[in-house]
């Protein structure tokens, strides 16, 4: 992955991951998925990354989302 792109988020649930991204997209911030997770075993965890000039709107918009 390109430098310019942070994680702002981790989670072991696939879904939370993809709820997020849809969320970053209807605010326009553009995100990728990085699942680190066994496909077997599940063990690990599945990354959010955005380029790093969005990533303190998209961590307060995941905030504002857990806090609702």
């Amino acid at each position: 992955m390109e430098t310019d792109w942070v994680k702002i988020y981790s989670t072991r649930q696939s879904y939370e991951a993809a709820l997020i991204q849809g969320m970053l997209k209807e605010h326009g911030i553009e995100s990728v998925i990085l699942n680190r997770q066994d496909s077997e075993f599940l063990v690990g965890e599945i990354h959010l990354y955005v380029h790093q000039t969005e990533a303190q709107k998209a961590r307060q918009l995941i905030e504002e989302t857990r806090e609702e």
